[in-house]
């Protein structure tokens, strides 16, 4: 069992490429980060449980069957009287680049506490606990749950991911930093992307300009070393995006433990939808380490698996692992599947 803890909100967006300002009708689905690495892992075939908060009323309902129905382990989630976060997205396409809004505050799952989550029975038997950087981010008392969570499976001896996801919109650079300070000591495989690690611990990449979309391997090894010499973490990966536009990313990633640098082939993808791209990696990457994949297979199996997930619309990652490993393997062809 795969033990994954977030906020899932719901997802309203309007049809294809239309603006905000266009469209009089929005369509809704669900995601979030850890919700969307829940549903990688259970399309893998994997026990996957997410544990969050949600409302006693019908769009919480919805929102259980929606999970239910991508085989999720509900049982844990905590059902009170509230309101669900929403976001709204708006596709990017060319030079335009997407838009996403958020109307989160005082949702249900940020009002729970530690005392709302009983770690020690949800992470019973369970052989792995991720969470995201937005998790703690919520509210103090969310953050509070998270170090409760990872203090637990730290001592039954769970291996922890953490994913950074630093979100302006939710705190400041200076507490994001002190906040997931606390938290390190307790992950064992940290997920970033190209401006995480800047942003919430001040650790930059020399020689990148992500706004450009110049990438540097050698400068994100050294972001994964001053990483791992700073908190005790045992495997650093950093998914490489090139935006050479909204419409068109160069796309690998790279896993370093501490001794070898992994680096994953590069994939030119043309978006259909880029949202929870980085779950997905997170999701394949822990699949991987799971099956008892070597590093670079489970680096390619991860990376893979996100490629195609940004031709897929919505949060979810709606893919098979044979359908990953084709691409692992080399078939990108795109040609029909008969």
């Amino acid at each position: 069992m795969i033990v994954t803890f977030g906020e899932i909100m719901m997802r309203l967006a309007p049809t294809g490429y239309l603006r905000m300002s266009q469209t009089r009708q929005l369509e809704m689905t669900f995601g979030g980060g850890e919700a969307n690495v829940a549903v990688s892992l259970a399309n893998y075939g994997k026990k996957a449980r997410f544990v969050t908060g949600l409302p006693d009323n019908d769009i919480g309902s919805t929102c259980l069957g929606e999970l239910r129905r991508w085989n999720v382990d509900t049982s844990e989630i905590v059902i009170r009287p509230g309101r669900m976060g929403i976001y709204f997205c708006e596709k990017g396409a060319s030079q335009r680049a997407s838009k996403v809004t958020y109307d989160r505050a005082d949702s249900v799952v940020s009002k729970l506490d530690a005392a709302d989550f009983d770690w020690e029975k949800i992470l019973e038997g369970a052989e792995w606990f991720h969470f995201t950087g937005i998790t703690p981010a919520l509210s103090d008392s969310m953050a509070e749950a998270t170090l409760a969570a990872c203090k637990v499976a730290k001592a039954k001896g769970i291996p922890v991911s953490c994913d950074l996801n630093y979100r302006k919109k939710l705190w400041t650079r200076e507490k994001a930093g002190r906040v997931m300070a606390e938290l390190m000591p307790y992950v064992d495989l940290l997920i970033a992307n190209e401006a995480d690690a800047a942003d919430v611990f001040g650790i930059h990449a020399a020689e990148s300009d992500v706004t450009k979309g110049e990438i540097s391997v050698d400068g994100y090894k050294s972001v994964a070393q001053q990483l791992m010499a700073r908190f005790p973490i045992s495997k650093v990966a950093i998914t490489l995006r090139e935006s050479l536009s909204a419409s068109e990313n160069n796309w690998s990633a790279m896993l370093y433990d501490g001794q070898d640098l992994y680096v994953s082939k590069k994939y030119n993808m043309k978006i259909v939808d880029r949202v929870g791209g980085g779950d997905s990696f997170g999701g394949g990457l822990i699949y991987g380490l799971l099956e008892g994949y070597d590093l670079q297979a489970a680096l390619e199996f991860a990376v893979a698996a996100s490629c195609l997930k940004h031709s897929i619309e919505g949060d979810f990652n709606a893919v098979s692992v044979a359908e990953v490993k084709a691409l692992a393997g080399g078939d990108g062809s795109g040609r029909v599947s008969r």
